[in-house]
């Protein structure tokens, strides 16, 4: 069995005599560099982390469906059941004390412990938290409390901070004792046994109940999710394993004996009806399995995507509605990056859409602008009610036929009125198995980043420069993505620190320069040779570290509105990254953390420096 450890540490000890006069044959031991012992470190780290992987694509595959042949776990970790605050904390409704019951305490406290964030001052998320709110209320309770403007949380708001401020203020031993609880929870829930290996679990804890926040203007923000019980949860194992034992006086849902899912558990979340899953983590067989076939289909798009692209241009004029609808949705898919977009759940309420479900409110025409293009302006909600606005140039026979799918159209109705996500996707797979508007968005940004790489690498630059080139690439595949953020709360005063830093090291090379032009125009008299080198060697290291420095805040303020996360973990195939660092020597963990090159062990053991997408 093989074990897969979390932490790991290495010691180096170092001696080094003060330097003293001694005779021009005796040769000096040279003295290791910070560079070196971290280099050294490195390949250490790198060394142990190889010792421990599993190995899984070197193994003999299942045939087609078959995920695992064995499969035992623990089931999942759910949260401690709600403590109500003690009774000296007290509730006020109209400025009188209220004893709420536990379940609509529990309720209450979630929103007192957002006091201080804006999500309590928007209108969409009080009104949904006061309806949720007010059915987990007696009906004394709710004969009562009708108005969250005359509701009073300070005081549970109050012991909430104080106990954030006791977390923060624990002693060593007390800290210890935490994460010694902690490991054991992982020791017992956070591991599997999947065939010959013990694989650790991605997500093993049950989500605790609380608000609903969801990305962007949510109309659901404010909702409660509610707690997850053991018989809500769909346990997945194998035939004669040893079954999870649900917690006291519960019982699971369902046992299911599935070896075509990758999921140990399951179950669906009340705000939004989305199924939930349990699933292995990144590093695992199973993700690692699933990763490598989403790029190499996304790659087998790169040897029909010319003849894609020819036949969608020639549709653009068909005599059929339906086919010029379809040749424009793909047409979108293919430069923009959009998503098909899916048909709503039963319930869902908040007005997203994608390239399928445009409206005509969603777009705007113009033409005859500066340069005489045809330009197409979108505005709308896309995935996770994140605001998707470009204006784009677009070839004629596009413009002209969305302004013919618009002619006597109110903006409510239907851009493509004759398609819907089903018919483009069985349309995509007759063109070549396996394909979705997800291997043309995977396609897309990748080849982007492979571009992008070619165009902005300078053999010459140092790792600092590399660094700058590689995730200016990768902000170009988020930008096609759409893969915004706002900008951290934070990022003005660690913007203003960086500068500081900035400023203090012109300083120090100012000085030093000065330092090196006195040491040269004494050497002109005086024997002073070994002083100017290790003066010019103070200048260099100055200028090396400012040029990182100001490398860094231009990747910072290029940075504040784009995740680079989501495109590189989820749209690059990783080889390409790998190749780029084996052919310019930039080292794997300035582009990938620990978790991401155990994610992608596969690609950077597999992949040389002359891979191609």
């Amino acid at each position: 069995m093989q074990v897969h450890a979390d932490h790991f540490a290495c010691y180096f000890w170092q001696s080094v005599k003060k330097e003293e006069e001694e005779p021009a044959t005796v040769s000096k031991k040279p003295k290791r560099s910070k560079e070196d012992i971290q280099e050294a470190k490195l390949l250490k780290i790198k060394k142990k982390e190889e010792e421990e992987q599993n190995r899984w694509w070197e193994e003999e595959k299942y045939e087609d469906g078959v995920k695992w042949k064995f499969l035992e776990h623990n089931g999942p970790y759910f949260p401690p059941e709600y403590q109500p605050v003690p009774d000296s904390v007290h509730f006020y409704y109209n400025g009188k004390p209220v004893k709420l019951s536990p379940s609509a305490e529990e309720v209450a406290l979630f929103f007192a412990q957002m006091l201080d964030h804006e999500y309590t001052t928007k209108k969409v998320f009080r009104e949904n938290f006061l309806k949720d709110w007010r059915m987990e209320m007696t009906p004394e309770e709710r004969s009562l409390i009708k108005h969250l403007n005359k509701c009073d949380f300070g005081e549970m708001h109050a012991m909430h901070k104080a106990k954030v401020e006791a977390r923060k203020n624990m002693t060593k031993e007390e800290k210890q004792a935490v994460k010694d609880a902690n490991q054991k929870i992982v020791d017992m829930f956070g591991y599997c046994l999947l065939d010959h290996h013990k694989e650790r679990i991605g997500n093993f804890k049950i989500e605790p109940p609380g608000l609903f926040r969801g990305r962007g203007e949510h109309p659901k923000q404010g909702m409660l999710k509610k707690r997850i019980q053991p018989e809500d949860v769909i346990i997945n194992c194998s035939k004669g394993s040893r079954v999870p034992v649900p917690p006291a006086g519960h019982h699971w849902k369902e046992l299911r004996h599935d070896n075509t899912v990758t999921w140990l558990a399951s179950w669906t979340e009340n705000v939004q009806g989305s199924i939930k899953y349990i699933m292995l983590n990144a590093n695992s067989k199973l993700k690692g399995e699933k990763d490598w076939e989403k790029y190499e289909v996304a790659r087998k798009l790169k040897t029909c995507v010319d003849d894609i692209r020819y036949q969608y241009n020639q549709d653009l004029k068909s005599k059929q509605m339906s086919t010029r609808q379809r040749a424009v949705a793909l047409y979108f898919i293919d430069k923009l990056a959009l998503r098909a977009g899916n048909e709503k759940e039963e319930g869902e309420t908040a007005d997203t859409v994608g390239c399928c479900s445009l409206r005509v409110e969603h777009i705007t025409l113009h033409d005859q602008l500066e340069g005489n293009e045809c330009v197409v302006e979108f505005d709308f909600l896309g995935k996770d009610s994140i605001r998707y606005y470009n204006k784009v140039p677009v070839i004629k026979k596009v413009f002209k036929n969305l302004k013919l799918f618009m002619e006597n159209k109110e903006p409510g109705d239907d851009l493509f009125d004759r398609l819907n996500t089903q018919m483009l996707n069985k349309h995509l797979t007759s063109l070549m198995p396996g394909l979705t508007a997800k291997v043309f968005r995977t396609y897309n940004a990748s080849i982007t980043l492979q571009q992008q790489l070619k165009e902005l690498t300078n053999k010459g630059d140092n790792v600092a420069e590399m660094i700058l080139s590689y995730n200016r690439a990768n902000r170009a595949v988020a930008i096609l993505c759409n893969h915004q953020r706002a900008p951290p709360k934070t990022f003005e005063q660690s913007m203003a620190n960086l500068q500081a830093k900035i400023d203090t090291r012109k300083e120090q090379l100012t000085l030093a320069k000065s330092e090196l032009k006195q040491a040269k125009k004494e050497a002109k008299s005086k024997d002073y040779r070994k002083l100017v080198e290790r003066k010019k060697a103070a200048v260099k290291r100055c200028e090396d570290h400012l040029l990182k420095m100001e490398l860094q805040a231009t990747d910072k303020e290029e940075n504040k509105q784009i995740a680079l996360g989501t495109s590189k973990l989820n749209y690059l195939d990783p080889r390409i990254s790998v190749a780029w660092c084996k052919k310019f020597g930039v080292p794997l963990e300035k582009i990938y953390n620990k978790s991401q090159r155990d994610k992608f062990a596969w690609a950077i053991d597999m992949t040389d420096e002359e891979f191609e997408f």
